[in-house]
């Protein structure tokens, strides 16, 4: 897949993820590369950039076996921004589509 396809879909392919339920880094890591090849790095610059914004927010949980992990949640404005968000990719396909099958607007 080209990876500018690749770059302008991951932010919302996270903000999915997060909208469904809280997840650790490797989790999101894990979820998004079964579908799209990234590499193991690729959602962390994303994560911290998102909770700089103040579109997801950080807590500690503890796990039965192992070190503590940190989970992300969608804050308010995340959850605004995600709905957003697909709204535009939603409009943005159809566009595209209708361009890739002959039907633009001449």
């Amino acid at each position: 897949m080209n990876i500018q396809y690749k770059k302008g879909v991951l932010e919302l392919c996270i903000l999915s993820a997060l909208y469904k339920k809280d997840r650790y880094g490797y989790e999101l890591s894990e979820l998004i590369s079964k579908n799209i090849d990234i590499s193991e790095g690729t959602v962390y610059p994303i994560l911290r950039k998102l909770k700089d914004e103040g579109i997801v927010k950080t807590y500690l949980s503890e796990e039965s076996s192992g070190p503590p992990r940190k989970y992300y949640s969608l804050t308010q404005l995340g959850k605004e921004k995600y709905l957003n968000d697909l709204q535009d990719w939603e409009e943005f396909l159809k566009i595209v589509t209708k361009m890739l099958k002959g039907e633009e607007n001449e």
